[in-house]
This record gives C-alpha cells, structure tokens and sequence, in this order.
C-alpha cells in the first residue's frame, strides 16, 4: 500500500475573488495570510489518502453531474468562538452548493473513501491563527471583523470543482489540482 497523500475536494477562485480577497486581507493586522494561490471554497476534506483511494476517488467525481451555478461571497467570520483558529470570508446560503458538496460526498463515501464528516459551513478561509490571541488582538479582530461585516465581493460563476492534494512544508502549504471536473452549462 502505498503512502497516503493529505488531499481535498474544493472549487478553485477566480482571479477576480482572490484579488478581493487578498485586499480583504490586508486589513487583517494577525494571523497567517492564506497566500492567493490557496484560496479555495472545500467540499470535503478527504485528509490522508492512498494512491488507490485517489483513483476510487477520481472515477467516483469523474460520473458526478450538475449545472453551473453562481456563488457569492459575503461577510467575514472566525471558526473557533472561544480561540479562534481561523478567519473566513462566508459564503452566502446557496441551495445549488449544498447539493453539490452532498453529491460529492456521497460519491465519495460509495466509492469506499473514508473520511471525517464535518457539518458543510461553505467558507474559504484568508488567515490562520495560531495559539491563543492576547487581548489586544482579539480586540484588533473584533474590529476587523465588525469593519468587515458588509464584505460582498460580485458573485462568480462555478463551472467545476477538483481533487486536491496538499504539499506541507515549513514555508506553509502548496496546493496541486490533480484533477478537474466540469459542470454543465444548463
């Protein structure tokens, strides 16, 4: 068997949005960055997979059929009320992106893949945190946050979504599309 790979199903940004959100980002004076190039809304987070799984995987998203549909970023919010782990921009409530992440995770789950179910809070995350912010940084945040409450970049149409693997380094995580499947137009 062979070693598993850290991987994640999950729609890529436009540039357009990840420009947004790197300004978004500026103003933001704790935590990591995420870099624009990670940006990325997740449907399920698949973690350490095998090579044979990613091919269980690949034909299992490869018979996956939906429309296109548009998605609209709006507002901004940290995971972690009591320590705050990361700060995100929301996703606005979208029917059409709830039964996608429901398809995927149930082709997943058909195909023998095993992974952590988590509730699906559509999100895509722009900081992380790391130990316990001191009060003058949760301060900081809690007006970040409060300034940053009308964020409502133009929405953006979803035309695909992909398989993900994530390469760890100490300079922080790369991300590789290992592959790409595309919705229909209607």
């Amino acid at each position: 068997m062979t070693a598993g790979h850290r991987t994640f199903v999950a729609i890529a940004l436009p540039e357009g949005i990840r420009d947004d959100l790197a300004a978004l980002q500026r103003g933001l004076a704790i935590g990591r960055p995420v870099p624009p190039e990670n940006l990325h809304l997740t449907l399920a987070f698949l973690g350490d997979q095998t090579d044979e799984a990613l091919e269980e995987a690949h034909l299992a998203l490869s018979g996956l059929r939906a429309a296109t549909f548009d998605v609209q970023l709006a507002g901004v919010d940290v995971l972690g009320e009591q320590a705050p782990r990361l700060v995100f921009a929301g996703v606005a409530p979208n029917p059409a992106l709830a039964q996608l992440e429901r398809a995927v995770v149930q082709a997943l789950r058909a195909a023998g893949l095993r992974f952590a179910r988590q509730r699906f809070r559509p999100h895509v995350t722009i900081a992380r945190l790391s130990g316990a912010p001191g009060w003058s940084e949760i301060g900081a945040l809690r007006h970040y946050l409060a300034g940053h409450a009308g964020f409502r970049p133009p929405p953006f149409r979803v035309d695909g979504f992909g398989l993900w693997r994530s390469h760890l380094s100490r300079k922080g995580a790369r991300y590789e599309e290992l592959a790409r499947y595309a919705l229909s137009a209607g």
